[in-house]
């Protein structure tokens, strides 16, 4: 019998060390070392994950890089435009995707109907290994999906896996989730850290050399980060990140790596009784306002991947009972919200120290840029004041620290985005004034937080 090899792997990084420590020396987090104990090789190994690279070979010859022959992979549909969106227009053959969310988030639904789309097309291969079989077709005909053509596996033995899909030759290969894959020559659990990477690098090279398009669903931890080891998102070709909370019926599908197209695309989804639908025109549903203006209320035009999206921003400022006012941000980041209330006081003149502030972006989008500073300031200032701004008022731009109102990239998109959405008259950075005239939308560009002020 083989003499067990143990070895400890950071999961959050993916270094090894010879022995068990508190911190890892890499990538300076705690608690994050595990004991994964390693198997020898047995011939049960498949031959087309022989141990070749990641991208399905390795060539020993050097070549020059005009020399490379390049050939054209046609991307397809995935028959849904806003997972096409995400995707950067497409799937592309041999291509690897990581799927994650929280559970319940609907990512089993959205591929499970993207499949049987797809299979009436082409060969689609889904193998599941949390459900049954009959768990998957029961949730396909409550959707009301085309269940012909599309091939199904109930499987978490890789060998077994892979030896199915060299016979059935699939274009599209569903792994649900790569947690629960396992190759016999390990001998850790089920969702350790040498299991996971190493089930992904042997479905991922089998993708590379076939031409086959690879999706792994995998789960996330309680921070919303990809459990697993970090190692696995070097691996993959684009991750994707399916976000929504459990009492909204709006999903976002957000890319946070992708190797053929724009990272942090964002793809918006509904969730029906007949499954997931996209949202052609997402601004229209995060705008669903009252008819009066209330207080603490502005529109902003965030920039996500290659489109704008006019979000709500809400702000709530009262007296604070405390000796340290609260600060919370929903959607936005809370450090930030204290630099911009610094900022406010020390440039606006205005003082928020014994209040509390609350902040939240509506429809449970998060804005990731510096874009929102302004539309933030404005609707604290309108909650302190109990002052409703205009209904058809739009705020863009970025606060720096000496109370400067920098411009945003795209700017001039998203004052076009406004006008065609109805707004007459936005609030905009000097750099970001359009050089023409825009029918029936008044412009206002200002340089400094003081003549933002004065502009409401």
């Amino acid at each position: 019998m083989a003499k067990q090899k143990t070895a400890f792997v950071c999961i959050e990084c993916g270094a090894e060390y010879s022995k068990w420590q508190g911190q890892c020396a890499a990538c300076k987090q705690w608690n994050t070392v595990q004991e994964v104990r390693l198997g020898a090789a047995t011939s049960r190994t498949p031959a087309t994950a022989a141990r070749t690279g990641f991208a399905g070979g390795l060539s020993h010859k050097v070549q020059d890089l005009s020399e490379i022959g390049l050939q054209d992979l046609p991307r397809f549909s995935t028959t849904f435009n806003e997972f096409d969106r995400v995707l950067g227009g497409g799937l592309v053959p041999g291509s690897a995707v990581l799927l994650g969310g929280h559970p319940g988030a609907g990512k089993s639904t959205l591929l499970l109907q993207t499949a049987c789309k797809l299979a009436q097309l082409m060969k689609v291969l889904y193998v599941t290994g949390e459900e049954s079989l009959q768990q998957v077709a029961l949730r396909a005909q409550r959707l009301g999906l085309p269940t012909q053509g599309l091939k199904m596996l109930a499987e978490t033995s890789v060998e077994n896996l892979l030896a199915v899909a060299e016979v059935e030759k699939p274009q599209v290969l569903i792994v649900d989730s790569i947690q629960t894959m396992q190759l016999e020559d390990l001998q850790s659990a089920p969702g350790g850290v040498a299991q996971v990477r190493e089930s992904a690098a042997y479905l991922i090279r089998f993708a590379k050399q076939t031409h086959t398009v690879l999706f792994l669903v995998g789960h996330v931890t309680k921070d919303g980060s990809l459990a697993g080891p970090k190692v696995l998102e070097h691996m993959i070709d684009a991750s994707l990140l399916l976000e929504g909370d459990g009492d909204s019926r709006f999903r976002t599908l957000r890319g946070q790596k992708n190797r053929f197209g724009a990272v942090n695309e964002l793809g918006v989804f509904a969730m029906l009784e007949t499954g997931l639908k996209e949202v052609k025109n997402p601004s229209a549903i995060f705008l669903s306002r009252d008819d009066e203006p209330a207080a603490g209320s502005v529109v902003m035009a965030t920039w996500e991947g290659t489109r704008p999206l006019l979000v709500e921003v809400q702000a709530l400022v009262d007296e604070s009972a405390l000796g340290n006012p609260r600060r919370v941000a929903v959607g936005l980041d809370t450090n930030r919200l204290s630099l911009l209330l610094a900022v406010l006081h020390r440039h606006g003149g205005i003082f928020t120290g014994d209040q509390d502030v609350f902040l939240n972006v509506v429809g449970g989008v998060k804005v990731l840029e510096t874009g929102a500073d302004l539309a933030a300031l404005m609707a604290i200032v309108s909650s302190l004041r109990n002052q409703p701004l205009p209904h058809e008022l739009m705020v863009i731009g970025e606060v720096g620290l000496s109370g400067e109102i920098r411009p945003v990239p795209s700017g001039q998109e998203r004052i076009k985005e406004a006008a065609k959405h109805g707004f007459r008259k936005a609030i905009v950075p000097k750099g970001n004034v359009p050089r023409e005239t825009l029918p029936g939308m008044e412009v206002i560009g200002v340089t400094r937080l003081s003549e933002a002020l004065e502009a409401l």
